[in-house]
């Protein structure tokens, strides 16, 4: 049989007292004793081999062609197959004959190997959720540690520099995002750079309580419509803000030379194609413009 990992491998009567009995006493090793002409063989070694690399190299799996290894065969007085046998510290100490469900396997392997944790999980991706689940301060404390490790990876950067800007630091965000090369992350870089812009100009603004009280007393009011997007996309309440962008793009489509249009595409840019809101409303906005 081939070699699947570095963990599974064929043993011979050559290389037996190395492979299995010597590496026993470092890590459990599985023996499967196997025939070509043996259809249960055929049907366990795929499990044990499903097995054994779940084990991350905790457990070892060894496999023995009978009809080729008959000094094997003899030495552990094996009388049908498959047999599979588990060594620990130079001994067979536990193991079964015949096709076993998968988890008779796990409960006999349970006492003496242990599953190794899982992967860590990737800390960018990590950084990203808690960004997504608004925990700024977590998701920038991950970022920095990343960063301390490569002050190069661009998506880290485009994170990060989205971390400051929701704190308001729209200066050094921008130094951050300044400092991104490459044009692989073009789209990430632009939204970053759409998300200062709204935030930059959510700043200089009346807040979004006086708009309100505008626009209560005159619902045609097309600044205060406007600026209170603004404030709604500082604050990634998206959806409000293309509504009320759209709806003032339909009722006066030249305002401020088409700025509400304008506003549209930059919040395309910054959701990114895939989003859902992206594709209503630009579905909306090429109705109202054609």
């Amino acid at each position: 049989m081939s070699q699947d990992t570095p963990y599974i491998f064929d043993a011979t009567t050559a290389n037996f007292d190395q492979a299995v009995i010597a590496n026993s006493f470092h890590k459990p090793v599985l023996v499967d004793f196997w025939a070509e002409w043996c259809a249960p063989c055929k049907a366990l070694m795929p499990l044990l081999q499903k097995i054994a690399e779940e084990y991350q190299g905790e457990l070892l799996l060894a496999k023995v062609n009978c009809d080729i290894e008959q000094d094997i065969v003899g030495r552990f007085g094996i009388r049908s197959l498959p047999t599979v046998v588990l060594f620990k510290d130079g001994q067979p100490i536990d193991g079964f004959a015949g096709a076993q469900p998968e988890s008779a396997i796990r409960t006999l392997l349970e006492p003496h190997v242990q599953m190794p944790p899982p992967p860590a999980a990737d800390p960018l991706e990590q950084a990203q959720a808690l960004f997504e689940d608004g925990r700024i301060g977590d998701a920038e404390a991950t970022l920095k540690v990343l960063l301390g490790e490569d002050n190069t990876n661009a998506k880290a950067l485009i994170l990060y520099a989205r971390c400051l800007a929701e704190r308001g630091e729209l200066t050094e965000a921008k130094t951050v995002l300044d400092a991104v090369k490459g044009d692989d992350h073009k789209a990430a870089l632009a939204a970053a750079k759409a998300q200062l812009t709204f935030l930059g100009q959510a700043a200089t603004l009346p807040d979004a309580a006086d708009l309100k009280a505008r626009l209560a007393k005159d619902p045609q009011d097309d600044e205060a419509v406007y600026q209170l997007s603004i404030q709604q996309l500082a604050r990634q309440q998206y959806e409000a803000a293309l509504d009320a962008l759209l709806k003032l793009f339909v009722r006066n489509r030249g305002y401020e030379g088409g700025l509400p249009h304008k506003t549209l595409l930059q919040v395309f840019e910054l959701l990114g194609n895939d989003h859902p809101l992206v594709t209503t409303y630009r579905r909306k906005l090429f109705a109202a413009l054609y």
